[in-house]
């Protein structure tokens, strides 16, 4: 496993190294025009984090410099799913135990991620002194990295659509299976009934083959089309794939576990197609994320 890598050195010795790759990249690199993404479901079990977290790494193979900030507050486990260890999340930001960095940890080829926790529900509460600290800590993200990644929870909560509204672009994973078409159908319709300006991308899980993915794909483009007036474009089609429970079980990622698998290679194809595909919406990396968030209390 990838815990037992991060074995070998001590927590302080990572948090140091961090933080001097960070200095490092400032010095010798251009400020980044960060680009946010989140990644959410009508319901849970769609494979949703396992996408986020493999979508990530493939981004990070084609140079991208990402970080993976796991938002998912009833079922954070982007850490598990890579097998590493994270002792400090946003709740140790939020009671200004750590800075910023020293919650930012390193998984497999180099990724950064942040750990999820009961943090979330506590920062759409915070006063505007709290506030004011949390947005300087998270503004020291911006430029530093190409893409951030929020994995969002599942459903239809007030806290996800405040992500979803917020992020420059969102996708949605869904399956086959009828209940998730229907609730993710229902979780665009919501976020678009509030009149937000959402950039919507589609991604198919779990199909059983091509055929059957973009039949998933139509119907909830065609419904999407008919009744809000939106475009839905189909981001990708990921066949179901039996490495990927093996890879859960090893606690690996599948993109790394097995490279040459179906899931693998469609993920690293959805990869490629979105960075070649820039969203027209809102602008302003990781500062305008906040504007939008909090402009929503």
């Amino acid at each position: 496993m990838w815990s037992s890598f991060w074995g070998r050195t001590t927590m302080t010795d990572q948090a140091e190294a961090l933080r001097s790759l960070m200095q490092l990249s400032t010095e010798i690199r251009e400020p980044l025009q960060t680009r946010v993404v989140a990644v959410t479901s009508g319901k849970g079990g769609v494979g949703k984090s396992n996408f986020s977290l493999n979508f990530a790494l493939s981004l990070q193979k084609l140079g991208k410099r990402v970080l993976v900030f796991d938002a998912d507050m009833g079922m954070a486990n982007i850490d598990v799913l890579m097998g590493t260890q994270a002792p400090y999340n946003l709740v140790h930001l939020l009671r200004r135990e750590k800075a910023i960095w020293e919650i930012v940890h390193e998984g497999p080829l180099g990724l950064h991620f942040i750990a999820g926790g009961s943090g979330f529900k506590d920062l759409l509460h915070l006063s505007d002194r709290e506030l004011d600290y949390f947005g300087d800590q998270i503004n020291k993200l911006h430029g530093h990295y190409d893409l951030i990644v929020f994995d969002t929870g599942a459903g239809l909560s007030k806290e996800t659509v405040r992500f979803i509204s917020a992020a420059q672009e969102t996708v949605v994973v869904t399956t086959p299976e009828p209940t998730a078409i229907t609730d993710a159908y229902a979780l665009i319709k919501m976020v678009r009934s509030m009149n937000h300006d959402v950039d919507f991308k589609l991604v198919v899980n779990r199909a059983a083959d091509n055929r059957e993915g973009r039949q998933t794909a139509d119907k909830i483009s065609m419904v999407a089309r008919r009744f809000l007036s939106l475009d839905l474009p189909l981001l990708g089609i990921i066949l179901d794939d039996a490495n990927v429970p093996k890879a859960v079980k090893r606690q690996v990622p599948f993109t790394i576990a097995y490279p040459g698998g179906s899931a693998a290679r469609a993920v690293e194809e959805i990869a490629r197609a979105f960075i070649s595909t820039p969203s027209a919406k809102k602008t302003g990396g990781i500062r305008g994320f906040l504007e939008r968030m909090f402009r929503q209390r």
